[in-house]
């Protein structure tokens, strides 16, 4: 365990500028979304096997210099957990992950929301090679304005909605129904059980009350693959959706396949499930990363395929048999909430 200490550190492989911009976005996301004011405890656990994970916790370092950082590879697994233990309601825990971190069973930011502790995670941060920790850095941006405004604008819209429609580029997708009420990662806590998240935020997600009213077709450009990995195939793939199924998939790949195959196995159908519209403005369609739930978070929509959604409950879907929860990423001209247009030529209307 060290102390802090109030300068940035080295850069590595990642720009200069890019290291000063942490710096400045870890700042915000901890005065204007966590609401950190410097008079709860405030504990950092990371590791520095890779230059992200390495430039974030630096990042922390010169925000919070009061803070107690942890190397989670110089310890031994149970001084974190008694670090933890004796910390007290609205105390601030920071993870910055290279992989994710493995305390036995101990599930991490579960345990410490039940604990009433704000969390800040950072994860799969060696998955972001190259100019992608760079994305990553400018997509921790905090803007409360952006972030809150549309975030909640499109709320509003969702939860008045008696049905939806997916404009893909010549096909179309229809939400013949009204949409479960609106879930907010916007880094607004107000109201809420637990303060944090993963970062980098910047979603409104719901689905169709009757997941059966959902159909017609999608064009898909990027999909999560068997490696928890952004895979974005030559062309997009065209799915047909029925009674919320998956029924028809064309110009499909080996990858995708792959993917197909499991769900199929697993739960015999497949299942469309999540309508999520990112609002993050530092990934898009030709600005990627890796990492899908990092992506997820890109500015337009993603869907998912499986039977698995731990938000929304379904009587014809039983918690047990559901295992999958596949983001894809459908190409997106237009978004429609009955009949007004919120999302097109790249950017949200409202």
């Amino acid at each position: 365990m060290t102390s802090a200490t109030t300068s940035i550190g080295t850069t590595g492989t990642i720009p200069g500028e890019a290291v000063e911009a942490a710096g400045k976005h870890v700042g915000d996301i901890l005065r204007h979304a966590i609401e950190y004011d410097g008079r709860h405890e405030a504990v950092v656990v990371y590791d520095t096997r890779c230059d992200l994970a390495a430039v974030l916790a630096s990042a922390y370092r010169h925000c919070l210099p009061k803070a107690k950082f942890i190397d989670f590879d110089a310890v031994a697994p149970q001084q974190v957990l008694d670090v933890f233990a004796a910390l007290a309601p609205s105390d601030l825990v920071v993870l910055i992950q290279s992989t994710a971190f493995r305390l036995d069973a101990y599930r991490l930011r579960v345990e410490l929301f039940k604990r009433g502790l704000k969390v800040v995670e950072h994860v799969h941060l060696a998955r972001l090679p190259g100019a992608q920790a760079g994305h990553y850095i400018e997509a921790l941006a905090y803007d409360p304005a952006y972030l809150r405004g549309t975030g909640w604008a499109l709320k509003q819209a969702i939860d008045g909605a008696q049905q939806a429609r997916l404009d893909s580029g010549g096909e179309q997708l229809i939400f013949a129904s009204p949409l479960e009420t609106a879930k907010l990662n916007i880094g607004d806590y107000s109201g809420m059980n637990n303060v944090g998240g993963q970062f980098p935020i910047g979603e409104v997600f719901t689905e169709a009350r009757d997941l059966e009213a959902v159909h017609g077709a999608v064009r898909v450009f990027a999909f999560g693959d068997t490696a928890f990995a952004v895979n974005r195939p030559e062309h997009p793939i065209v799915l047909t959706v029925s009674r919320g199924r998956v029924v028809e998939v064309r110009d499909s790949t080996p990858a995708f396949d792959q993917v197909l195959d499991k769900i199929r196995a697993d739960e015999g159908e497949i299942w469309l499930r999540e309508l999520g519209f990112g609002l993050n403005r530092a990934f898009t369609r030709d600005r990627m990363v890796s990492d899908v739930g990092t992506y997820e978070r890109m500015c337009g929509v993603h869907l998912s395929l499986g039977a698995k959604h731990g938000v929304y409950s379904k009587p014809a879907i039983k918690r047990k048999d559901a295992r999958y929860h596949i983001d894809i990423f459908p190409v997106t001209e237009a978004v429609y909430l009955d009949q007004q247009c919120v999302y097109r030529n790249g950017a949200w209307q409202v």
